[in-house]
């Protein structure tokens, strides 16, 4: 029976500068770092959830990098981390917009990745 999802991965050109970004920035905690072929497998842990972000980038799918991540990170406040994260210099496509369904901010990764920020 399936009981989690164990990882989403984040395409990247550049994974010490992906890792960089995700730990120092985002806050994420490092789970794994380890050789695997040309790249490292790098797994990172989200928080206190069951839930892990891998770095890594399957060959022959570069043409993912700077695209749109299918999910959403979710926060207690949105406007908090918005703030939060714009003074570790996160780079957001706009601020946060209130919906019928929640609150949502949309910010980029170093590699152009687009990722959403919601309210629970």
């Amino acid at each position: 029976m399936i009981t989690h999802l164990k990882f989403a991965s984040i395409p990247t050109r550049d994974q010490a500068r992906a890792l960089k970004f995700w730990t120092e920035k985002i806050g994420f905690e490092l789970h794994t770092d380890q050789p695997m072929g040309t790249q490292r497998w790098i797994e990172l842990s989200v928080r206190n959830s069951n839930t892990g972000i891998v770095l890594w980038m399957q060959e022959g799918q570069e043409d993912r990098v700077g695209t749109f991540f299918n999910g959403s990170f979710a926060c207690d406040d949105v406007q908090a981390t918005y703030r939060q994260l714009r003074e570790k210099g996160v780079e957001f496509v706009g601020p946060p917009q209130k919906q019928p369904w929640g609150t949502f901010a949309k910010f980029k990764d170093p590699d152009g990745n687009e990722f959403l920020l919601s309210s629970r």
